[in-house]
């Protein structure tokens, strides 16, 4: 009899052991799943420069979204934040059993970069999408946006800022900025705040190679006239 109740201690002692193993496996599971639910990921960065004024690049950059269905809102200092859309990544079975759905956003802001040119930086911020998954969510991949901002830039060029008469469009060489041109063009650098004016600049390294720049006539040097022969 003492050795049937000790065998049966040992089987309970077991059992105990084994229930108390499993409570905790699930427990620890639980507490992992929720805690990467209840934490947004901060992942993949993108930027995209754009030749727009930060405004228009801000504009641009609703448009596009609006085109792919993506709802936002409007924040601060040309920020836009996305609200949380579904995933539709495999959750797992902890994930399944607490009802978790992995969703994600993005989070944008433009930046300017003079007064023509913007950098738009797009972050996504994910909840339940496995660390792997997570670079699938990026906005250039997931709607394409750059290249969605790109095009609508494409259609809706910015009017131009230079006036339309009294002047010439001179082309930057390679590695010609304002200071170098007005030396060329005008005859004197000092003549580039002038022609940064003109042309809604802000420095004279604020150009691209090969960017048209306009020049007012009165700017620019003329040739000197060769001496008439005495008759």
């Amino acid at each position: 009899m003492t050795t049937h109740s000790s065998a049966a201690a040992k089987w309970a002692l077991w059992l105990t052991v084994g229930v108390i193993s499993l409570l905790a496996g699930c427990y620890v599971g639980f507490w992992g799943t929720s805690e990467h639910w209840s934490t947004a990921d901060s992942a993949l960065g993108e930027e995209h420069e754009i030749n727009f004024p930060v405004h228009d690049a801000y504009l641009l950059t609703q448009d596009a979204l609006r085109g792919d269905g993506i709802l936002f809102e409007v924040g601060p200092d040309n920020s836009l934040i996305t609200l949380w859309r579904n995933a539709d990544t495999k959750v797992g079975f902890m994930q399944n059993m607490i009802g978790v759905q992995p969703r994600y956003r993005y989070e944008i802001q433009v930046i300017p970069e003079g007064s023509q040119k913007s950098k738009v930086v797009v972050n996504v911020h994910t909840e339940g999408i496995p660390d792997s998954q997570i670079a699938d969510y990026k906005a250039s991949k997931r709607f394409a946006l750059f290249g969605e901002i790109d095009e609508l830039a494409a259609k809706y060029p910015p009017p131009s800022s230079t006036p339309a008469s009294g002047g010439v469009n001179f082309t930057l060489l390679p590695n010609e900025d304002l200071k170098a041109l007005a030396r060329r063009v005008t005859g004197s650098e000092d003549n580039w705040r002038q022609i940064a004016k003109d042309n809604s600049l802000g420095s004279p390294t604020e150009v691209t190679p090969f960017q048209s720049i306009w020049v007012a006539n009165n700017l620019i040097k003329r040739a000197p006239e060769k001496a008439h022969s005495a008759e």
